[in-house]
């Protein structure tokens, strides 16, 4: 940005001396000057509109109904199979990702994988990510209480303070936290340690109890909203 304005400064300066040779190699590099400056600041152009996606103004004017609102989390039977399958391939240290969609859609990531839609159990679970099976590479994306796709891609996160010893999981569940809402539960194929990231923080070496916090946490938000639904809309029906 300083860049930009020294430069926008400087070819003030040529326009107010009349540098008409300079003002010619501007007028003639501006289109070309765009351009680089999209492929320059492309991270960053995409997190401020992945920051935008997230600020629902859209859901802030239409306020959705109950039963929409009760969708788009998680219900105390899928809270149960989780941990449940979590627990097992933790003992068995078998490698899992598992993404739980929130407000921001994961369609793009969804698409790269395989449909499913089916509805969560223990056992789809543990077969999705049995070893040598043709699902278990990749990651399992959850919506509405169901899961809609496996063997799906996640983007990496390119930071370099995580340890080093975390794999190409726990890297794409920062990954998808860092660009989402979502919440993923990873489990280590090394340790068969359980982990968490959400909002781009990763919570390591979980117990059953603290995995449950966790995935609670997404059932009190739902209600925080719903009830705040309820007010606007009762304000509303005052005036």
């Amino acid at each position: 940005m300083k860049g930009i304005v020294i430069l926008i400064i400087f070819v003030g300066f040529a326009n107010l001396f009349q540098l008409n040779t300079i003002l010619w190699l501007f007028k003639n590099t501006i289109n070309v000057g765009i351009i680089a400056v999209i492929i320059i600041f492309q991270p960053e152009l995409r997190r401020a509109l992945e920051e935008l996606g997230r600020k629902k103004i859209i859901s802030d004017v239409l306020i959705r109904d109950d039963k929409s609102l009760k969708n788009s989390r998680v219900n105390d039977d899928t809270i149960q199979e989780l941990i449940s399958a979590a627990m097992d391939m933790s003992k068995n240290k078998t490698g899992a990702l598992i993404v739980i969609e929130q407000d921001v859609a994961l369609g793009e990531y969804e698409n790269t994988g395989i449909t499913i839609d089916a509805a969560i159990s223990r056992q789809l679970i543990l077969n999705i990510f049995e070893h040598n099976t043709p699902l278990h590479d990749g990651a399992v994306i959850i919506r509405n209480n169901r899961i809609v796709s496996a063997t799906c891609y996640l983007p990496l996160t390119a930071r370099n303070d995580i340890n080093k010893d975390l794999g190409t999981r726990h890297r794409a569940g920062l990954g998808i936290s860092e660009v989402s809402d979502s919440m993923t539960i990873i489990v280590s194929e090394e340790s068969g340690g359980i982990s968490i990231t959400h909002k781009g923080t990763l919570y390591r070496n979980l117990d059953l109890e603290s995995l449950r916090k966790h995935l609670t946490s997404l059932q009190v938000k739902n209600v925080e909203q719903k009830h705040s639904k309820k007010k606007k809309g009762g304000k509303k029906n005052e005036e």
